[in-house]
């Protein structure tokens, strides 16, 4: 669950530069995004791996 809200923390912390960058076309906030996004992907596959990880023990 560590993991999860991690997740939801980083998509939070980066909404401000996703409105900066397609509101304002602020290009800067465009790359900071777009490393928060691969930041996301890999935090996703982690918890996806940690799921089918618990669920094949059960």
């Amino acid at each position: 669950m560590e993991k999860f809200t991690e997740l939801k923390n980083l998509i939070t912390s980066v909404e401000a530069d996703a409105e900066k960058f397609y509101g304002k076309g602020n290009s800067a906030a465009g790359t900071r995004l777009r490393k928060a996004l691969q930041e996301l992907k890999g935090l996703a596959q982690e918890i996806r791996n940690n799921v089918t990880e618990i669920k094949n023990t059960k």
